[in-house]
């Protein structure tokens, strides 16, 4: 899934590449995808690009009218499988049929470039919304401080104020936007702190180094990811890994087998030397987890 530094190095490429054009033509092949309908797709043939940033884990590309009559965001959210894959050319001019394959949302530009939103694999969570306002966003209006904005008493709070496993607790939107399942387990090897590690029982030495592992690995990440193609982000995300998804494969800090727990739709890697003191954590779904 797309986190913090991914979304915002995507925000950077399309500043650089396509801020200043003008959308030639909005298709939409995925109609479960685009989540809202006013303003329709037809009102974006036309607008010019006049921003990308984000807000957590959502893309946000503005879009002005050449006619003072108010501006139109269209907000993504790229889930667990989707992505946006910039084209200098596009192959054909055809417009998309509806199901084009893993295309959901084409982007056509007065240049020839554009974009496509894509989704791989058979559940379909990709969101995209065409809105005067990003907080028209149910997801956006819910979002907590961003992770690489909150200061450390912020974040002190907001991590204190909600009781439970500090992995769920700092991936929650609302508590803090950006942080999801890859650099999660990132942070919390950064920090050596067990990613079952209860809220309440935090010492405030423990969250002081959980913020700064917090701002450590967002920021590496982010400097990282900034400035490269959007399809060389992927394979950038993977090598910059310590833990997560190395199933097996020996902690680069200590050397020990980094280790994993698995849930029904996703799972998490740790290092036992350096977060729970030597102890394997037990598969949740085979025992009681050791905390």
């Amino acid at each position: 899934m797309p986190e913090l530094p991914e979304v915002e190095a995507l925000s950077a490429y399309l500043r650089e590449r396509a801020v200043g054009h003008t959308v030639q033509r909005f298709e939409v092949s995925s109609f479960s995808a685009l989540k809202t309908f006013d303003p329709p797709p037809t009102a974006i043939a036309g607008l010019e690009l006049t921003s990308a940033g984000r807000h957590g884990k959502f893309l946000d590309v503005g879009l002005g009218p050449r006619q003072k009559e108010g501006s139109v965001h269209m907000v993504v959210h790229l889930a667990r499988a989707g992505w946006l894959h910039y084209r200098d050319a596009f192959k054909s001019a055809t417009p998309l049929k509806p199901g084009s394959g893993p295309i959901a949302v084409r982007v056509r530009l007065d240049d020839g470039s554009g974009f496509d939103l894509t989704e791989a694999g058979t559940q379909k969570s990709l969101a995209v919304y065409l809105v005067r306002d990003p907080a028209e966003v149910p997801g956006v209006a819910r979002l907590g401080p961003d992770a690489l904005a909150v200061s450390r008493d912020e974040f002190a709070e907001r991590i204190k104020g909600r009781n439970g496993q500090i992995k769920g607790v700092i991936t929650d939107q609302e508590v803090l936007a950006g942080i999801g399942n890859a650099y999660s387990d990132e942070i919390l090897h950064t920090a050596k702190i067990s990613p079952f590690a209860l809220t309440g029982k935090l010492t405030d030495e423990q969250i002081t180094t959980l913020y700064e592992a917090t701002r450590q690995v967002e920021t590496d990440a982010v400097a990282r990811s900034v400035g490269m193609k959007a399809a060389e982000l992927k394979g950038e995300k993977r090598a910059g890994m310590r833990v997560h998804a190395r199933t097996g494969l020996p902690c680069p800090v200590c050397g020990d087998t980094v280790r994993e727990v698995s849930f029904a739709d996703k799972s998490l890697q740790y290092c036992p030397t350096c977060q729970t003191g030597g102890k394997p954590l037990a598969d949740r779904r085979l025992s009681k987890l050791i905390r």
